[in-house]
């Protein structure tokens, strides 16, 4: 996935991007925090799996977030920010 971005990144990146949607659940994006909404997505497939989703888009949510200039480690370290968040 090239190089690798820090925890500080992940926020920022989070706070940037992700925020829009997932401070509110905007458009069913699962809210930061929402332990019972973001638990089976963890289960399901782990951050892989969730940063795989953010790249390709999943729903309303825009392949690489609607950002196209996202790294795939930068969207790496949001996912680890958000599921940082329900630990």
């Amino acid at each position: 996935m090239g190089q690798l971005a820090t925890a500080d990144e992940g926020k920022a990146t989070y706070d940037k991007v992700c925020a829009v949607c997932h401070d509110k659940g905007l458009m069913s994006a699962p809210k930061l925090g929402d332990k019972s909404v973001w638990e089976p997505r963890i289960k399901k497939g782990g951050a892989d799996a969730l940063t795989a989703t953010v790249i390709a888009g999943k729903g309303v949510m825009a392949p690489r977030a609607g950002v196209a200039s996202l790294s795939d480690a930068d969207i790496r370290a949001s996912v680890d920010y958000m599921i940082s968040q329900v630990k």
